[in-house]
């Protein structure tokens, strides 16, 4: 096998892992995100609403009534979500990435009503 046949094979099986890296990836964010609707009626009946992006972001305009708790936070600031583990609770992101990582910490932590609601531009 000749040298550029080589570096073709290689480049092959880089583009292939890197199709299905961006396939799981895309999955992942996804979640089990809500219609726009059905989040509404939990903002409306009254859930915690949490913005997950970084404080600069929040700053740049956020959801009425939400909090900014960035990513990289929740777990250190998990008392905030309150002692009620049944407690609704929507998590939103820019993209639905962060929501998605957030939601699974909630969930580890045992509360057992988080929605991902994706990106803001998702949100109702």
């Amino acid at each position: 096998m000749s040298h550029k046949e080589i570096k073709v094979k290689i480049f092959l099986y880089l583009l292939v892992g890197a199709l299905v890296l961006w396939t799981v990836m895309s999955f992942m964010r996804k979640g089990d995100k809500m219609s726009a609707t059905a989040v509404k009626t939990k903002i409306d009946t009254g859930a915690l609403i949490v913005d997950v992006r970084t404080a600069g972001e929040y700053a740049g305009g956020h959801y009425p009534n939400a909090i900014n708790i960035p990513l990289d936070q929740v777990q250190a600031r998990i008392s905030e979500f309150g002692g009620d583990k049944n407690r609704e609770i929507v998590v939103y992101c820019l993209s639905g990435g962060r929501s998605a990582s957030a939601k699974r910490i909630l969930e580890s932590a045992g509360y057992k009503n988080v929605t991902n609601a994706g990106g803001l531009g998702d949100m109702p």
